[in-house]
């Protein structure tokens, strides 16, 4: 018989032998948009739900953005992403740690009845009881990763990038991570309205209509309004009807709340026939007096000699 450590250097040897395919994945390097916040950077394949790629994990995980964009848990986002994206070390490359069951818990308890508001049901591939305990096994939680000082990587508040959600699912992968250029959230710029900026901006349209909900799903972020005034219209025909805003990245600046009336200036896109929604769009809770002034503004931009100029090109 083979001594026991024998046996561990033979297998070892045949391991090696192994065409990579075979060999267990090494760690590699998280690209999964919505988990780039996590307090790793790290991840193995296939994840816990069986996905052989992140590619394949982005397009699964994708179902539940419309979820996060609702905030019913704190702990939802972190939840996924030990799923779709476990954590990968060293000391733990054959097997990716799972997340602790409380996380998925926790996760669940916030979630599920939001989800079944909209006949949709926790799924049986993220069970709770699947999951070992914190204290019986190895597993990973947020209060169990030691974190810089500083608020919580992990942790995203939708509402400052997003404040009208909607329950549709799923929703556009970026709005929740919330991120610039820069690896920050997403801050709307503050415009001030007034004649200085109405002429210089020069915007196409300016209407009056009251905000029915902000789609944020897809690649194509956009608000439902019903207009009820068009104060200017230049390239696209605005009908006092229903009408798609367009937003052009999924910070959805400026920011509308459903329910709403507002005075909306922006712009247009003859091509397609569209009203669009830029960083230096206005939205403005309206006001009776808005028209009166947006009349002046527009006598003034008339006038201005970067209009005269632009009118002869």
């Amino acid at each position: 018989m083979l001594s026991a450590g024998l046996c561990v250097s033979l297998l070892a040897v045949s391991c090696a032998l192994w065409p990579p395919a075979v060999r267990a994945a090494a760690c590699e390097p998280v690209r999964i948009p919505l988990c780039r916040s996590m307090p790793w950077n790290m991840t193995k394949m296939p994840n816990h739900l069986h996905h052989s790629t992140q590619d394949n994990a982005v397009l699964a995980i994708e179902q539940f953005e419309g979820l996060l964009g609702t905030g019913c848990s704190p702990d939802l986002l972190f939840f996924l992403c030990a799923m779709y994206a476990p954590i990968c070390t060293i000391d733990f490359q054959h097997e990716p740690i799972k997340p602790c069951k409380a996380v998925c818990e926790r996760a669940k308890s916030g979630c599920e009845p939001v989800m079944k508001r909209y006949n949709h049901s926790w799924p049986d591939s993220l069970a709770c009881s699947e999951l070992p305990l914190y204290d019986r096994g190895v597993c990973i939680s947020p209060e169990a990763i030691v974190k810089a000082d500083g608020p919580d990587p992990y942790l995203q508040d939708p509402s400052r990038c997003n404040p009208e959600s909607s329950p549709d699912f799923p929703m556009d992968p970026n709005n929740f991570h919330c991120q610039g250029p820069n690896g920050d959230r997403c801050k709307c710029k503050k415009v001030k309205m007034g004649q200085n900026t109405y002429v210089n901006n020069n915007y196409n349209y300016v209407i009056r209509a009251r905000v029915r909900e902000v789609r944020n799903r897809g690649l194509e972020p956009t608000a439902v309004v019903d207009v009820k005034e068009v104060l200017k219209s230049s390239l696209v025909n605005i009908p006092k009807e229903t009408q798609m805003l367009y937003y052009s990245s999924s910070c959805l600046c400026p920011p509308l709340t459903a329910g709403e009336e507002y005075l909306i200036m922006g712009y247009e896109n003859e091509e397609r026939s569209r009203l669009l929604l830029i960083d230096s769009s206005i939205a403005q809770k309206w006001r009776d007096k808005m028209r009166r002034k947006v009349k002046k503004w527009d006598q003034a931009l008339q006038a201005s000699p970067a209009h005269s100029r632009r009118s002869r090109h």
